[in-house]
């Protein structure tokens, strides 16, 4: 998504870039910081993947196929619907949700998940990001990324772009508090997808960046310097969730926890207050009726305070 190459040199890359993971000598200079130095040395990711089974790789090529084909077709294409938005979220994560269920069943060590929970683990991630980063993205230079869809933004302002103009500022909040109600439809697909999950290594890999989103929603929900500046959760509470995410009472625990911060953000007065409750409430119970939440460490009011403090505070760093 390198908005300073144009699109007749980026499309023909991605369609392609499935190919290109065969191949040793390739590598295109493209984007700044780390993202330089991965594709100025992309020869040590085809050559880590060279190595892997026969298996891992016809997976890996397969999902790289169709996410080149659909990152492609957005390339030229704006994100107009909700359904545009599902669309482009699914070929640049939901197609990794599905990829990796793949390869963990290649492993041996789990069930191949439905395509419709490993798609919805991509969606809340990708959606997630979509929401904190709405003001790099409108800022990149030398053109702006616009993955809000159209159709939510649409009903608050003219322009995507006016969101972040301070006499915008109820209207942006009104639209940040849509789109994370719509993010949240993918939760307890997540939490299903996670359930399932045998390996203790593989369950931490999925479980600590879903922890990580829903709490990034909390801290981002009603909450006006997304539009402002960086908002993300403080360095201290993503080590504490890195430290405790063990297993599905950690996950219940760490939902319902966050959910009902989300929860008690909401103002009656949003347009979407009653929508965005519901879908709160149906996580809630999803994690209730779990039976585990009885069974969270002993210092479980602590932990909620500091939950509480840090998801007050936004952070700057």
């Amino acid at each position: 998504d390198d908005t300073s190459v144009a699109a007749d040199v980026k499309v023909p890359i991605l369609i392609d870039f499935y190919r290109h993971i065969y191949d040793r000598d390739w590598h295109f200079s493209c984007g700044t910081k780390e993202y330089k130095v991965l594709m100025d040395q992309f020869h040590h990711v085809s050559a880590a993947f060279l190595e892997l089974e026969k298996g891992y790789q016809e997976a890996i090529e397969d999902i790289t196929l169709r996410m080149g084909a659909g990152m492609a077709k957005f390339i030229c294409k704006e994100v107009e619907t909700v359904d545009d938005y599902d669309e482009y979220c699914h070929y640049v994560a939901g197609l990794v949700g599905l990829g990796l269920s793949k390869l963990f069943h290649a492993y041996g060590s789990e069930d191949l998940a439905p395509e419709s929970l490993s798609n919805s683990m991509g969606l809340f991630l990708q959606k997630t990001n979509i929401i904190r980063d709405y003001l790099e993205d409108i800022n990149e230079i030398p053109k702006s990324r616009m993955f809000w869809p159209r159709q939510i933004w649409s009903k608050y302002v003219k322009k995507l772009e006016d969101l972040k103009d301070e006499e915008n500022s109820v209207k942006a909040v009104q639209c940040l508090n849509d789109m994370v109600t719509n993010a949240l439809l993918h939760v307890d697909d997540c939490l299903k997808y996670m359930s399932a999950l045998r390996d203790p290594a593989i369950f931490r890999f999925c479980a600590i960046p879903q922890i990580m989103a829903i709490g990034t929603l909390a801290l981002c929900y009603n909450n006006i310097k997304v539009f402002r500046g960086v908002v993300k959760m403080r360095r201290g509470l993503t080590a504490k969730v890195i430290d405790r995410t063990k297993s599905m009472t950690d996950v219940y625990g760490a939902f319902y926890d966050f959910s009902c911060i989300l929860k008690a953000k909401v103002d009656k007065n949003d347009p979407n207050a009653q929508k965005t409750v519901s879908r709160l409430d149906s996580i809630l119970k999803t994690c209730r009726d779990s039976g585990v939440l009885n069974k969270r460490f002993a210092d479980v009011p602590d932990f909620i305070n500091f939950v509480l403090v840090l998801v007050s505070v936004p952070s700057y760093i």
